[in-house]
């Protein structure tokens, strides 16, 4: 009796910690992004096909997609390298390094943007009026968009693969070295194969976030219209303006970003998990 009274008893925590889950995803992903959706389409599918093809809203994607093609691959590559010398070998200043990756993580994004101005503004930043005499604007362009989307989203991929690669050890690299294989050749065969499902699972929020990122970007930017404002920039102005229909129509490609980033990630965690890698 006092057993079935215990399983009784668990089976209803389960049930209500379940329900209670369920509760919260639904009211805090499920609802905004159905209400994103219902505003996007409010007043028709020509509609939100014409918000999408206005000038200004395509001007914003491409920047968009222009900076995410030019961040993730560097951070990617940046993120490679400083988890192969951080993991695979012992320096002084190894914590240190580690405590200047995850900066991107303590510092707020705005402040973040408020740095760059203060280092590479044209008029009172640091080093800005000297590039601003040689004709380099790095701030209020597409540059200064670059760059701060590099700061913000640079610890996503290294910070994967870190914990990966010092868990896989050295053994399997140092015996393709001793078989004669190159460093190259090694890193191919060897160390790539071992953090693929790590890597793109870094790749993949280094690529949302790059897609995302509101408060740097929007420092920096300037907010100059068709020119340095991207997707997310570009949704709170037309908010602002009060063209709900629009701003909702160009949020509602950042949501299916989203659910797709979502989506792409709960599988790479169920194959990392599977594989152990």
């Amino acid at each position: 009796m006092i057993r079935t009274d215990r399983h009784s008893t668990r089976f209803a925590f389960h049930v209500v910690v379940g329900t209670l889950a369920v509760l919260t995803i639904a009211v805090i992903l499920v609802l905004p992004l159905g209400i994103i959706v219902k505003e996007a389409f409010s007043k028709g599918f020509a509609a939100w096909w014409n918000a999408l093809r206005d000038a200004d809203t395509l001007s914003a994607v491409k920047l968009t997609l222009l900076t995410t093609a030019i961040v993730v691959p560097v951070n990617t590559v940046m993120g490679v390298v400083m988890a192969w010398a951080i993991a695979k070998f012992d320096f002084k200043g190894r914590t240190f390094l580690i405590s200047l990756i995850d900066l991107p993580f303590a510092v707020s994004p705005i402040v973040a943007g408020l740095i760059f101005i203060l280092l590479l503004g044209p008029r009172n930043g640091w080093i800005g009026p000297w590039l601003d005499a040689r004709g380099i604007r790095l701030v209020f362009s597409t540059a200064g968009v670059i760059i701060a989307t590099l700061f913000v989203t640079f610890p996503f991929v290294v910070r994967e693969l870190i914990p990966l690669m010092r868990e896989q050890g050295t053994m399997e690299e140092q015996a393709a070295l001793s078989l004669g294989a190159s460093p190259w050749k090694m890193f191919w065969r060897v160390t790539l194969p071992n953090i693929r499902w790590g890597l793109l699972y870094g790749v993949i929020l280094c690529l949302a976030r790059s897609v995302g990122e509101f408060g740097a970007v929007s420092v920096v930017s300037g907010h100059i219209r068709g020119e340095t404002n991207t997707l997310p920039l570009h949704v709170e102005i037309l908010y602002n303006e009060y063209s709900f229909t629009a701003a909702f129509a160009a949020a509602s490609v950042l949501s299916l970003v989203a659910v797709v980033t979502i989506t792409v990630k709960s599988f790479l965690e169920r194959r990392i998990h599977r594989k152990g890698a």
